[in-house]
């Protein structure tokens, strides 16, 4: 009993704290009704934003790989690498978002319904990856590998996702847009 209680702590902080991020952004990109002139920069951060996607799965593939090895240290380096690329889009995305809202997709025809599937399952599960992020991230900095490995099979093929579809996402308004 006291061991499924241990292995249940992060969830205290990490599930409050993942809800305020994800409420914030949706304050951020659909709620917030002023919004200051953006700088000439902020249109570059949506191609930096598929940059550093892109990177973090590019270091999540790296990561499983090296792990499917056997070489931890590698896949320790390869998984924080993916944290900070990951790390750094979400300060990108809340900067440009701050600046410029909500991107409407102005794509008709059976595109549409593609785009907004990718869009719905990528803001869907973006969602849910954070708190499976930081509990895999908690259980082995913690040291306690048998839980880490059991979340992380699930964490992996949700954040890989997030990140393709993230750039994908890109991909298509940069095309209609």
């Amino acid at each position: 009993m006291a061991t499924a209680l241990a292995e249940r702590r992060p969830l205290v902080w990490i599930l409050p704290l993942s809800a305020a991020i994800a409420g914030f952004l949706v304050w951020l990109i659909y709620l917030k009704t002023t919004r200051a002139p953006a700088p000439p920069w902020i249109g570059a951060l949506p191609a930096a934003n598929a940059l550093f996607n892109s990177c973090s799965a590019v270091a999540l593939a790296a990561g499983w790989f090296s792990i499917k090895r056997g070489n931890r240290v590698a896949h320790a380096r390869c998984m924080l690498t993916a944290v900070a690329f990951s790390a750094l889009f979400l300060v990108s995305y809340v900067v440009y978002h701050n600046f410029h809202g909500d991107t409407r997709f102005p794509g008709q025809g059976l595109i549409r319904p593609v785009y907004f599937f990718i869009l719905i399952s990528h803001i869907g599960l973006s969602i849910v990856a954070l708190p499976m992020i930081l509990s895999t991230l908690f259980y082995a900095a913690t040291r306690r590998f048998d839980s880490h490995r059991g979340i992380a099979r699930f964490t992996l093929p949700v954040w890989f996702y997030v990140s393709v579809t993230g750039v994908v996402v890109f991909a298509l308004l940069r095309a209609y847009v």
